[in-house]
């Protein structure tokens, strides 16, 4: 069975034009001049919360998804006119089989009998999709999460958004041996598992003419990592 996931669905290949006539905001700054600043963790204006946890089948963890309590304003008319009331969202993330997904700042992680709870990283992410590779587990007792996140504040607008260039990561179900895997700068598009050979296949795109965009004129590199490897590495080849 073939399982293939889109990410990149940001990604044109073609200048976007917004609907004021404007061009999209570039992905990627290139300006010496505009100096790297730390992105905090913690907004002060945001509240910290957790989703109930989520246990993988045939795991012994838990995994509970950390995100930004979400705050919307709503409008209400009455006879007396119109009047607005904030409206709170203490859901972070859906669950699906075998996966995750929201805007999330982070994954912990728990092992069932333990009190210890285990941040995946302590770096600013923006993590989109966790995934667990159930048919890996299967057939190798490996147990393997792949991520799709953004970890670069690659537009330098000061923060971690879907504006962002996203990037492909692996670890255990445990949340150890976090590992990025595609290349800084280079925007992924998607991944797909191929289980027969257990080879995890993506793509990525290189804004090779440094203009701040993806077009056409940019080249699209073509990778996959032997998931039965002890080594995540990956390895380039050319179907095209």
């Amino acid at each position: 069975m073939k399982k293939s996931y889109i990410v990149g669905l940001g990604i044109s290949l073609l200048f976007l034009i917004s609907c004021n006539g404007t061009p999209e905001k570039p992905k990627v700054i290139y300006d010496a001049s505009a100096k790297d600043k730390a992105i905090n963790k913690v907004d002060s204006t945001q509240i910290e919360i957790a989703d109930l946890p989520i246990q993988m089948e045939g795991t012994n963890y838990l995994i509970h998804p950390i995100g930004d309590l979400s705050v919307y304003e709503k409008g209400i008319k009455t006879k007396y006119g119109s009047s607005s009331v904030n409206d709170l969202s203490f859901t972070i993330s859906n669950t699906a089989q075998y996966e995750i997904t929201g805007y999330l700042q982070n994954l912990k992680f728990q092992e069932i009998g333990s009190d210890s709870i285990k941040a995946l990283t302590d770096k600013p992410v923006l993590i989109q999709t966790a995934t667990y590779l159930k048919a890996v587990s299967d057939k190798t007792k490996k147990q393997i999460m792949v991520y799709t996140m953004v970890d670069m504040d690659t537009n330098k607008d000061e923060k971690l958004d879907s504006s962002d260039i996203k990037a492909l990561y692996l670890s255990t179900i445990s949340g150890e041996k976090f590992t990025k895997i595609s290349a800084d700068f280079q925007e992924l598009i998607d991944w797909n598992l191929i289980e027969s050979n257990l080879h995890l296949y993506f793509r990525t795109v290189e804004d090779t003419n440094k203009n701040g965009q993806f077009d056409e004129k940019d080249v699209v590199h073509y990778n996959y990592i032997d998931l039965s490897s002890k080594e995540w590495k990956a390895t380039e080849y050319k179907p095209v």
